[in-house]
């Protein structure tokens, strides 16, 4: 009878066991880094056009044992000049060199000195720079972590 009830026994325990389900498991990091590094390039191209105008006239005589010939130094001011670069239009006035008056010298055989100069509006000077830099940037990141 004994064994008998040995077998009873185990048949007992078999149908009181319980269920166990699984846990998840995590990793649990101590310590660590991450490192992460971004590159950039940029290429810029540009034209810097400078454009010097003078918008007047400059007439300058000087001299000694000259002689004018008309009543005014001055030529007449109604020559009129229009001039575009590149989609600017400039108009301005200047002299008519073929109204001024005429020297001659006032004791031929002596001495003279004698100067004529014109400068007249317009562009007197352009300046063309083109240029191309490029631009590196490096960034670099390092994250650290502990637990």
């Amino acid at each position: 009878m004994k064994r008998l009830l040995a077998i009873v026994v185990g048949v007992s325990a078999l149908a009181s066991a319980r269920t166990v389900n699984a846990v998840p498991v995590v990793p649990n990091f101590t310590q660590g880094s991450m490192t992460s590094n971004t590159e950039t390039t940029s290429t810029v191209t540009e034209t810097i056009n400078s454009m010097n105008y003078d918008t007047g006239y400059q007439y300058v005589v000087t001299g000694t044992n000259v002689n004018m010939d008309g009543t005014s130094l001055s030529p007449t001011a109604n020559l009129t000049t229009e001039n575009t670069i590149e989609g600017v239009t400039s108009t301005w006035t200047g002299l008519d060199l073929n109204t001024k008056p005429n020297f001659t010298v006032t004791s031929p055989g002596g001495s003279f000195q004698f100067t004529e100069s014109y400068s007249g509006p317009g562009l007197k000077t352009q300046t063309i720079i083109q240029r191309t830099t490029e631009i590196q940037s490096v960034t670099s990141t390092t994250s650290q972590f502990s637990n």
